[in-house]
């Protein structure tokens, strides 16, 4: 347990921090409400009502966030092998291979279908 006191001290001390600045700022902050403050904000184009079954989206929206948890994961592997690359050897470099080819497989597909086009 004493190997976690240092983690739960840091985690309490970030949960104290954040609940401390929400409650100071909602006593110290300006409380100056109008319409305009109070209507929903879509990037400064006036708010339209939605149909029924919630619209449809373009693809474009799929494939930024198909892109985004490609890489995301492909972080969250690349940090261990990254740690424990001596001892795996030739092995884990192989492994590792594989892997960011099949993400670059799938960075293509993206890049091919117009996912990193802004327009």
């Amino acid at each position: 347990m004493n190997a976690y006191a240092p983690i739960l001290v840091l985690g309490g001390l970030a949960a104290g921090f954040a609940i401390f600045s929400v409650v100071t700022a909602s006593i110290v902050g300006p409380k100056r409400y109008n319409r305009a403050k109070l209507e929903a904000y879509e990037c400064g184009i006036e708010p339209t009502p939605t149909p029924a079954g919630g619209g449809r989206f373009p693809i474009k929206y799929y494939l930024t966030a198909m892109l985004f948890i490609v890489f995301d994961i492909e972080i969250v592997f690349l940090y261990p092998w990254a740690v424990t690359f001596d001892r795996l050897g030739i092995f884990g470099l192989v492994e590792m291979l594989l892997f960011v080819l099949t993400v670059f497989v799938a960075y293509a597909y993206v890049w091919r279908r117009g996912g990193l086009e802004w327009d």
